[in-house]
């Protein structure tokens, strides 16, 4: 049988990276994390690290049984918390992982309210770009986890875990103020051949995005600036700099007087944001989660965007 302290180790180098990151984490000493790591080959006759200069990498098999890890991990996790839950003892930290525009909006003030509510508990918040973070919610180092799925992409597969459609949140298109079709009938992608476009890089899902609806309009998109942020984006509309798509979400705060919110005709993008967690989570994730939804259910974005909510949820 293997040893779950092994498979611990196994899924703390996988999550930082490296041998010397993973150590600093758990107070060992590289030395150490490496024998546990060799054990563990050596008990399952293969190996499951590659070596590099700046980290390590898993290989296949190392990638297959880190899933299993993660959810050993996160068993050995709840099973203290029903047993610490039984004595009587109040869980005293709650870590939530998120994008960063549900970073910048929402989540502050989800955390602030949560915070009056439960003043002992200590939060933690890590940034992270979908679809990363469903291993560590299922290793219990996430006890919850915001995440998003834009058109062209898919969802990982849950392992497990509870995934919630929270909103849709549909794209804008946002044009300089000074723009040729910046107050006309609404635009179409095709009628922006000529366009300088603003997105991100190529593969991010948002620029995924953006590359579908074009080629569906027969139009492939001149990218001219790259960024992932979605603030630098409306600054380089703002600038006259070229066009985008961003979320409504992102649109409903911060309005700048240089951009005009459109919305597209012939094809309606939406983001969906999820909310992810264990199954047997503890009753402060569902009062973060309530939290959170009654703060989207009282944000609807302005200039009549709309974000649906709904309570479909897989495994």
């Amino acid at each position: 049988m293997l040893d779950a302290g092994r498979l611990a180790v196994l899924a703390e180098v996988a999550h930082a990276g490296s041998i010397a990151s993973a150590a600093a984490r758990l107070a060992f000493t590289p030395s150490a994390v490496s024998q546990q790591i060799g054990r563990l080959e050596r008990d399952l006759g293969c190996r499951l690290l590659d070596r590099h200069p700046r980290g390590v990498t898993l290989t296949p098999i190392g990638q297959a049984l880190l899933a299993h890890a993660e959810t050993v991990v996160g068993e050995l996790r709840t099973a203290e918390q029903t047993v610490q839950a039984m004595l009587g003892a109040e869980p005293s930290r709650l870590a939530v992982g998120t994008f960063a525009s549900a970073g910048q909006s929402l989540v502050p003030r989800a955390l602030a309210r949560f915070r009056r509510r439960h003043p002992g508990v200590a939060l933690t918040l890590l940034d992270l770009e979908p679809p990363e973070g469903y291993g560590l919610v299922s290793s219990g180092d996430l006890d919850l986890l915001i995440t998003h799925r834009y058109p062209g992409g898919s969802l990982p597969d849950p392992r497990g875990l509870h995934r919630q459609l929270l909103v849709r949140d549909p794209l804008r298109l946002v044009l300089p103020a000074g723009h040729p079709r910046a107050h006309g009938p609404q635009v179409t992608i095709a009628a922006l051949a000529g366009d300088d476009w603003i997105s991100g890089s190529t593969g991010t899902p948002n620029r995924v995005c953006l590359e579908l609806a074009a080629r569906s309009a027969g139009v492939p998109p001149r990218i001219a600036y790259e960024t992932r942020d979605y603030l630098v984006t409306l600054a380089l509309v703002e600038a006259g700099l070229g066009v985008s798509l961003v979320p409504a979400s992102v649109l409903g705060r911060g309005r700048r007087p240089g951009v005009v919110i459109r919305q597209l005709r012939g094809t309606s993008p939406v983001r969906e944001i999820y909310l992810v967690h264990r199954r047997r989570s503890a009753a402060l994730v569902a009062d973060m989660i309530s939290v959170i939804t009654r703060l989207h259910r009282s944000a609807a974005p302005a200039g009549g965007q709309h974000m649906t909510l709904s309570a479909t949820a897989d495994s």
